[in-house]
């Protein structure tokens, strides 16, 4: 039996070359598919999506292991973007979460190198957006979720529940606000994986359409440079919504370090 998103592809096809018109899928590029063969995807087949987020961690053991393996007093590029890096993701986790948070700098550093490389290799041609889906982001999230929500009670016990009865309010508000917050507290990981995962894929469509109008003669020129220019804010999306994600993390983590704050 056939998928049905392939059965869905060629009807599209059918009715459009049926009119004659310009056929073009901008959302086939995110389709999962076995590496080997064609059959169907099950939880322990290698696809692309496997390969790219291997990929993304083989670039951060080169940027961190092998590049920084001699530890020059004067660095070389790789050695310095990887100083960069980590001096830029501490200062983040100290800022936010004070010296506290600090010691959960290793789980934050992986989280925001993972997402940084994933989204920048999906930039390449003939590549793969891994956090464009969210069944990786998801996991990403709903991770953070529940690491801050169990180390909230392991630090706090059960005034960790605290941060939700807000005593600055007025008695006869209070029960209302704390079913606010309760929401959303429980909304984070959601909105935490959804963001991620549809500015991502929103931008890589986006240049697909445009791809797609490459192919009129008429309107060529346009189209590639609305390409270019989508590709160049697609960069900065890229490690933005890494940043973004990772300071959310962070603000995450101190209510669970401090919440009573």
């Amino acid at each position: 039996m056939r998928p049905a998103d392939e059965e869905m592809t060629d009807v599209a096809e059918e009715a459009s070359g049926a009119d004659g018109g310009l056929v073009f899928h901008p959302l086939d590029q995110f389709i999962v598919k076995p590496l080997i063969g064609d059959g169907p995807v099950h939880w322990y087949t290698v696809t692309n999506a496997t390969l790219w987020m291997a990929i993304a961690v083989v670039c951060i053991v080169l940027l961190l292991v092998t590049g920084t393996r001699g530890r020059a007093v004067v660095p070389n590029r790789t050695q310095s973007i990887a100083e960069l890096i980590y001096g830029f993701v501490y200062k983040m986790v100290e800022d936010v979460t004070g010296k506290e948070g600090l010691r959960y700098f290793p789980y934050i550093m992986t989280l925001f190198l993972f997402i940084l490389f994933a989204n920048y290799l999906a930039l390449l041609p003939m590549s793969f957006s891994t956090t464009s889906h969210v069944a990786v982001t998801a996991v990403l999230g709903f991770g953070v979720f529940l690491t801050v929500t169990a180390l909230g009670f392991i630090l706090n016990g059960p005034s960790f529940l605290g941060m939700f009865w807000m005593k600055d309010a007025p008695l006869v508000l209070r029960p209302i606000i704390a079913v606010i917050e309760i929401i959303s507290y429980f909304v984070r990981p959601v909105s935490h994986s959804i963001r991620l995962a549809g500015n991502i894929m929103a931008g890589h469509a986006v240049i697909k359409v445009f791809a797609g109008f490459a192919a009129i003669a008429a309107i060529s020129p346009v189209s590639v440079l609305a390409i270019t220019a989508i590709y160049g804010l697609e960069v900065l999306v890229a490690g933005i919504q890494a940043y973004v994600f990772t300071i959310l993390t962070c603000v995450y983590l101190k209510d669970a370090l401090h919440p009573h704050h």
